[in-house]
């Protein structure tokens, strides 16, 4: 959630900035919102001022034996209408918080100005593209060819955009996991966590999910009426840990690293990726979350990136990172990279990991706060990014491992996990 005064102060140089991405902020109704805002606060201070004079005169009043019907008459309607007032201004109060719940981040000046995708940059390419002397199957074709993956199954069982491994390749998508945390935690010295999987909507409103983006997540109705909602990330659960809460200052920045499965509707995407495992409605990765101080949140974010790089070097894919224009940022996010991972069969890099830094707009949304000796509390900044998605890497290792007998060339910093294997075979029956 962006900070109110910066709309006070400058609402035409915040609706420039959003308009950079996009979105047009209806200054209108934020002007008509403060200027109805103002006008309870006067009536409200106004009336105020006039009770403390009529209490005044009361008491003067019963100090000398006069009557004080006509003054405790005023004394009612005054506290009526402050009493109306006090509720005009809690309902005006959910108008501006649903106004500004709805209102993007505000890009970073490092932040390319553009419209989608095209307008990113190129940081910077890592790795050598592989070359194969014999045609190159996509991930689908070696995993039905070794009989190791399936999707009729999964259609059967729940539907469209699910999948199912099996034997060694089921063991691989375990080896990464345990290989992506043992090298945040060992290497990075990211705290290894594991949480929920159904988090309640104040979460979801806290990483900024709701109550703009619904329609993406599942969700369960509860008998109260309330809602959980399945994670889309371990974002969700991972930061609202520090919701509502104080941080010393010398305890950040906090860093976590959690393995989850994930679950998106993936609404709006139909026609995309629908071939094999890219764009599923349950897959799992693992994420890498930091809370720290204001000033160190830009240092922060380019640690965090070379973190989640470093497993894709180890794995010897090729990859490349890019800055996100401003169009095609998240919703919370003030600046991103993206990381995207070379696919052979589609001859193109396609994205395997995201690293925002959020500034403070989830700490505003989560009253999530930290505070030195003697200072005020002041509101942390949050960043997180896949470390990486665990599907999208299997995919990636499938095709650049593929060998021209139809097995997969397993990496040899994964070996150690699948027992010393050295080579994905065909299944055993």
């Amino acid at each position: 959630m962006l900070d109110i005064q910066l709309l006070k102060k400058n609402v035409e140089h915040v609706s420039v900035a959003l308009n950079s991405r996009g979105y047009k902020l209806e200054a209108g109704v934020f002007q008509d919102l403060e200027m109805r805002r103002k006008e309870i606060q006067t009536r409200t201070q106004n009336l105020q001022a006039e009770r403390n004079r009529y209490s005044k005169q009361i008491g003067l009043l019963k100090k000398n034996g006069e009557d004080t019907k006509i003054l405790l008459d005023k004394m009612s309607i005054n506290s009526l209408e402050l009493k109306s007032l006090e509720s005009d201004l809690s309902a005006l109060q959910l108008e501006v918080k649903k106004f500004l719940s709805e209102i993007p981040n505000v890009p970073h000046q490092s932040v390319p100005a553009g419209s989608d995708e095209k307008d990113n940059k190129l940081i910077r390419e890592v790795g050598e593209l592989p070359h194969f002397n014999f045609p190159i199957k996509d991930h689908v074709d070696i995993g039905y060819g070794l009989g190791l993956l399936g999707f009729e199954t999964a259609a059967k069982i729940s539907g469209a955009r699910f999948s199912i491994l099996n034997g060694d390749l089921a063991r691989m998508h375990r080896a990464l996991v345990n290989f992506m945390i043992d090298i945040h935690t060992v290497k990075h010295g990211y705290m290894e966590l594991y949480v929920p999987y159904l988090v309640n909507a104040n979460s979801v409103f806290g990483t900024g999910q709701l109550p703009k983006f619904e329609k993406d997540l599942f969700s369960i109705e509860r008998e109260d009426g309330s809602k959980w909602y399945l994670i889309p990330t371990a974002e969700v659960p991972v930061t609202n840990m520090v919701r509502d809460q104080i941080i010393d200052k010398a305890d950040l920045p906090l860093k976590y690293v959690c393995h989850t499965p994930c679950f998106r509707s993936e609404a709006g995407s139909y026609g995309r990726d629908t071939r094999g495992m890219i764009r599923q409605h349950q897959f799992d990765k693992v994420e890498l979350v930091q809370v720290c101080a204001p000033e160190k949140s830009y240092d922060s974010l380019e640690m965090l990136t070379t973190h989640a790089e470093e497993i894709l070097k180890q794995l010897g894919l090729a990859y490349r990172v890019m800055l996100l224009s401003s169009g095609d940022m998240g919703f919370s996010a003030a600046k991103t990279y993206d990381l995207e991972v070379w696919l052979p069969s589609q001859k193109c890099y396609r994205e395997i990991s995201s690293c925002s830094n959020f500034e403070s707009f989830q700490a505003r949304r989560m009253m999530s706060r930290y505070k030195e000796p003697g200072g005020k509390p002041n509101y942390v900044h949050t960043l997180n990014g896949s470390g990486l998605a665990v599907g999208r890497t299997l995919v990636a290792i499938m095709e650049n491992y593929q060998d021209d007998d139809g097995s997969i060339v397993i990496p040899e910093v994964l070996r150690k996990y699948m027992g010393g294997m050295t080579k994905v075979l065909t299944s055993k029956k």
